[in-house]
């Protein structure tokens, strides 16, 4: 048998960076430290200067960091990437609202929706988990099966996505366009606390991005155990995604309340760290006709929430394929949200945002999988829609129903 030696040269392996731009201040320091090209003497310090330039001045080029010598740019150049991920489509409502559809790698894919003229400036709801196990039985989202948790860099980078987006860098003072972040998009925010916390410790930093952590709320479909952690390690503002007053309607609305009952969830609310009139909890309400939409209801709802302070979303519901669900009727609607505000209850019944481009929906990444967007999207426009211009389907519904003050 005949033996030859190959000397054909072979690319050499490319070196894994690592990407930093999602890092913790602690996991900076250390990814400095673990690369060896940082004195220990110096981590903090370099720490800082590549902070700022990543969070306040959004840089995705160690080159433009100046105040850093060159040569040492080029050694972090050689080991960390400050790289975003791949938006797969981008698109941009009549009205405003701009919808992202975000590869963070292979078979993950998540949507975040930044909505303009909402809370102070515009708020941008933002996914948790990629998929969600909780099979609320109104919400199309809960019909995806949970692919995993996303990390603290995974979160951030929606937020930078949507910056870069808008032209928002440097980190403005005044005149911010993303004024809000809330936690509603997929996935149960509750069963990724770690990287929720890290991720709006990240957002909140003074010397980065800098929102206020008054103007990011975590929605929650009341994971009770870890309500007082969220808020003694976030101090975010609170939502909890309600939907029904017993426990038996609840039961089969969001199953997860057979294991955290109704009693359960308003005695976690009313411990939750920093609860005040000033910082009221947000509870969100899907209008379902003739399941959870009589004034009987609202009436329960009243008694439900007495002495904690509150604002209800009313939230106007939209069928999606294979749901038993309606929309309650308009009148239906007014006549609940005229109970609550009578009782002292603001209850906002908002406008949908970015329907022509299924921006409230959460229903791209779902059928993403299985047909083109440019597919559903003409499917979306032939279809017809009644009640347009009050109806509005989940998960991102809760932010256009007014989630943020």
């Amino acid at each position: 048998m005949a033996h030859t030696l190959d000397l054909s040269s072979k690319p050499a392996t490319q070196p894994v960076l690592v990407n930093i731009t999602g890092l913790t201040r602690d996991g900076l320091v250390r990814a400095l430290l673990e690369s060896g090209v940082v004195e220990e003497r110096k981590a903090k310090m370099r720490m800082q200067q590549i902070w700022r330039w990543i969070h306040h001045y959004g840089v995705t080029d160690f080159d433009l960091m100046t105040d850093i010598a060159k040569d040492q740019r080029a050694l972090f150049a050689d080991r960390f990437t400050l790289a975003r991920p791949e938006i797969v489509e981008r698109q941009i409502s009549r009205d405003g609202t701009r919808k992202y559809l975000i590869r963070m790698g292979p078979g993950i894919e998540v949507e975040s929706v930044f909505i303009p003229s909402v809370g102070r400036a515009g708020a941008l709801c933002v996914s948790s988990q990629v998929g969600c196990t909780l099979n609320c039985t109104f919400c199309h989202t809960g019909t995806q099966k949970l692919v995993r948790n996303l990390t603290a860099a995974e979160i951030v980078a929606q937020v930078q996505v949507a910056r870069d987006d808008l032209g928002e860098w440097p980190s403005p003072k005044e005149d911010r366009q993303l004024s809000n972040i809330v936690f509603m998009g997929m996935g149960e925010p509750l069963y990724n606390l770690d990287n929720v916390a890290d991720a709006i410790d990240i957002i909140s930093d003074n010397e980065g991005i800098a929102l206020s952590r008054r103007r990011i709320t975590v929605s929650t479909s009341g994971v009770v155990p870890e309500l007082e952690a969220l808020g003694n390690r976030t101090a975010a503002m609170l939502a909890i995604s309600l939907h029904a007053t017993n426990d038996t309607l609840r039961d089969e609305i969001v199953p997860l309340n057979k294991k955290y009952n109704i009693e359960a969830l308003m005695a976690g609310i009313r411990a939750y760290p920093g609860l005040s009139n000033a910082r009221r909890v947000t509870f969100e309400y899907v209008m379902l006709k003739g399941v959870n939409d009589s004034p009987a209801e609202a009436r329960a709802l009243i008694k439900l929430l007495k002495g904690i302070p509150a604002k209800i979303n009313l939230i106007p519901f939209n069928p999606w394929p294979g749901t038993d669900y309606q929309c309650s009727d308009w009148t239906a609607i007014e006549t609940f949200a005229a109970i609550l505000n009578k009782a002292g209850y603001a209850s906002p019944i908002r406008t949908p945002r970015g329907r022509d481009i299924l921006a409230a929906c959460g229903q791209l990444k779902s059928d993403s999988e299985k047909k083109r967007a440019s597919v559903l999207r003409r499917e979306a426009q032939n279809a017809p829609n009644e009640d347009s211009d009050h109806v509005e389907s989940l998960p991102f519904a809760h932010l256009a129903a007014g989630m943020v003050d």
